[in-house]
């Protein structure tokens, strides 16, 4: 399972997964309720529930560069081109626009 922060304009707005089942983004309580809520995307607007989808949603697939840049993050970082959420993780912590993804490293896996 793949696990990564969503921020908008630095702010913890939510976290994306990926398990077997496909992808699930779930808006964080905290950031819901505060005055500056505001969607990450109008296809995701704010709600409590979660949002499943059996592919990468297409606004965060829309954050991944294209192109010979894309070339670069999978020569360099050896990422399979159809690995979309660890591209995503690799390349779009400080994206270009008012939402970054972080990955969230868990305990055992960084001390293996």
């Amino acid at each position: 399972m793949k696990q990564a922060g969503v921020f908008l304009r630095n702010v913890k707005a939510g976290v994306l997964t990926e398990d077997a089942e496909g992808y699930t983004f779930l808006y964080d309580a905290d950031f819901l309720h505060s005055e500056d809520a505001e969607a990450i995307s109008l296809t995701m607007p704010l709600s409590e529930k979660p949002y499943y989808s059996k592919v990468l949603f297409p606004f965060f697939d829309g954050l991944i560069p294209e192109g010979w840049l894309l070339d670069i993050a999978e020569k360099n970082w050896k990422i399979d081109a159809r690995d979309r959420m660890s591209l995503l993780m690799a390349c779009c912590k400080d994206c270009i626009g008012a939402v970054g993804v972080k990955p969230i490293i868990k305990e055992e896996e960084q001390y293996g």
